[in-house]
Formats: structure tokens, C-alpha cells, sequence
């Protein structure tokens, strides 16, 4: 039996069709965001989520939808930011056949995902254990969770596979101040991850053995563009990279060359590129579900396990990487991890 064969439980009903207003602004930090960053161009619900928070980071003004617990429930009521999720998440699931969700583990069903005030989060309780028991998502009034909430948004289902096996560590071994291997390479990819996309083994290959000549320059060609995406048979995109970690997307707010992902490579048939770019993630987000599961199975899991990615250096995410010379720099492209001694 899979997740989608049981019965989904919600914690409390949710309201979206009346207006709410808010008594404060969000702060400046909001409206330093660049929305037309090639970086974020994969997010879901990027049109309403960007527009709705340009408007709230400037001026006080209504949102089209509310998110309103019933009476019934004792949660506390959503923030600004979750509020706006919540709304892009009802707009995403009526258009879905399967509403996001989390993933049962064996003492708990699944439960439909909605975001909620970080004061709903009981004192004491994990963050993780909250969400799968309640598919609560504790959401704070700031860029990071913002981002968070996006990729919740983007990747729900791997999202809550991560949520499932920091589950299944905490059942095994409790909370303490080591996560161990498995917890902590899900939260390196969940903080700071990216997946790389392509159908030539030999970029991702490279890739993995620090080749950045024969990964990032020699192929450029073959690298996507995403502010200029196309579904049709005149794409011969080969590969792309799409930003997982929500951390590294508040990091790229003030790019930096040394900026570094760590990343996944999934491989893919020549019609990937052929795709809306919808229809990409959709596909993309059960790959990397199944992907994840793979590597948080293993034995000998760790976060070394993913591949680092200096990530200005994707073609077509800075406008400097197009001149070669901008490889050249060592401290930032380097030619391998250092060995242990």
C-alpha cells in the first residue's frame, strides 16, 4: 500500500475565501528579493507567490485569500508568510489529483500539508515530529522560511520523504546533539542542495569528479537556459540545475562566487527538455523522492555522499560565467576534496 492509497487527515479545516489583512508590512528584507533570478524560476506558484509578497513588502495592502482555522482548532493562526503559502498551496492542489501530503510512517497516517504560525509548534516538540504527526508546518515571518515554504511548494514529495526518514532516525535513536549520518545528510541537501539534470553520463560524471571544464565550460551549449525555457522539439537542452536547498536560495539573495551546492545528478531522457516546466518539476520531484530514498538507505550514507557545485558557476545563472576565465579561480574550483590525513 502506498501513501496515496490512504486516507489523508487534516489537522483543521482551512477557509480561503475571505480576504485577510494585515496591520504591518514585512520588512525591507522582503523587497530586496530579485524575482526574475534564473535560480528561482523552477518554483512553484512563482507568479502569485512573488507578486502577493512584492505588494506586502512594500505596502500594506489586502492578499486575494485567506487561510482561517476553524474554531474548533486550537492552533494558532498563521503569519503573513504562511498565510500566502497556504493560499499558493490551495491554487496548486486544485489543480492537482493528489493534494501534498506527508508521508506516513508506521505509527502515523498521512496528513494534507498546510503552513501555520511558529507559535502552533508546541514547546519541546521536534520540528520534524511536528509536521509528520500533524502536517503542520511551523512558518516564521522571514526569507528563510519564505524560501522553505517555496520548496515545500516545489518538491512536496521530497520534501516529506525527508520528513519520513528524520522520522524513522528520531524512532531509532532519539534527539540528542549528534544527528548521525542519516540526519545529517538530509539536512546538508535539504539547507543547501541543488540536483543536477541531464541526459549526457559524461557532464554528470564530471561533475562528480571535479571537471569543471568538461561539466560546466566545454558543454555550455548543452546547459539549459531557464529564463528562456521552451516545450517544444526545438529544445536540445542536455542538462540543468535546479536549487533544492532553501538556505542557499536566502544565500543567493547577495551572490557570492564561493557560494557552493551540494548536489544530486538525476539522469534523464532527451524529452525531459521537451517538458512545461511544470510537467518538469512534477516528474523531477518523484525522481528525486525516489533518488533520496536510495541514498538514505544506504549503509554508508553521508553528506559527502553529494557533490559539490559552486553554484555561480552553472551557465546562464551569472552573467560573468560566460567568459571562461571565470573557472580559473581555484579557491573556488577546485580540483578535488581535500584527502584525509
Amino acid at each position: 500500500m502506498t501513501a496515496t492509497d490512504l486516507t489523508v487527515h487534516t489537522h483543521s479545516a482551512l477557509h480561503f475565501d475571505k480576504p485577510f489583512s494585515c496591520d504591518s508590512k514585512l520588512d525591507d528584507s522582503f523587497a530586496k528579493i530579485d524575482w526574475q533570478a534564473p535560480w528561482l524560476c523552477h518554483l512553484n506558484q512563482l507568479s502569485y507567490v512573488s507578486k502577493t509578497i512584492s505588494r506586502l513588502s512594500s505596502s500594506c495592502q489586502q492578499v486575494d485569500t485567506a487561510a482561517e482555522h476553524d474554531n474548533q482548532a486550537d492552533i494558532a493562526a498563521p503569519d503573513i508568510i504562511a498565510k500566502v503559502l497556504n493560499t499558493a498551496m490551495l491554487q496548486q492542489n486544485n489543480k492537482s489529483q493528489q493534494p501534498s501530503q506527508t508521508k506516513p510512517t508506521p505509527n502515523n497516517h498521512a496528513h494534507r500539508l498546510r503552513f501555520v504560525s511558529q507559535d502552533a509548534l508546541p514547546e519541546g516538540e521536534a520540528y520534524e515530529s511536528f509536521i509528520a504527526t500533524t502536517g503542520n508546518i511551523p512558518t516564521r515571518d522571514n526569507l528563510h522560511d519564505l524560501f522553505n515554504g517555496s520548496i515545500w511548494l516545489t518538491f512536496p514529495k521530497t520534501k516529506a520523504l525527508l520528513n519520513y526518514y528524520h522520522m524513522c532516525e528520531i524512532a531509532k535513536k532519539g534527539i540528542s546533539t549528534s544527528r548521525g549520518r542519516v540526519r545529517d545528510t538530509i539536512t546538508v541537501f535539504d539547507e543547501n542542495g541543488a540536483v543536477l539534470v541531464t541526459t549526457e553520463p559524461s557532464i554528470g560524471e564530471a561533475l562528480i569528479d571535479f571537471d569543471w571544464q568538461a561539466s560546466l565550460i566545454t558543454p555550455r551549449e548543452c546547459w539549459d537556459n531557464p529564463q528562456q525555457i521552451s516545450a517544444d522539439d526545438k529544445n536540445n537542452a542536455k542538462a540543468a540545475v535546479y536549487i533544492f536547498g532553501h538556505a542557499l536560495l536566502e544565500k543567493l539573495l547577495q551572490p557570492r562566487k564561493p557560494l557552493c551546492a551540494h548536489s544530486v545528478i538525476i539522469y534523464v531522457s532527451a524529452e525531459f527538455f521537451k517538458l512545461k516546466r511544470s510537467e518538469r518539476i512534477e516528474y523531477l520531484d518523484n525522481q528525486l523522492a525516489e533518488y533520496m530514498h536510495d541514498l538514505l538507505s544506504r549503509e554508508d550514507v553521508t553528506p559527502r555522499k553529494l557533490s559539490p557545485l559552486p553554484i555561480l558557476g552553472v551557465p546562464h545563472f551569472w552573467a560573468e560565467n560566460a567568459n571562461p576565465s571565470f573557472y580559473e579561480d581555484n579557491q573556488v574550483f577546485r580540483s578535488g576534496r581535500r584527502q584525509k590525513v
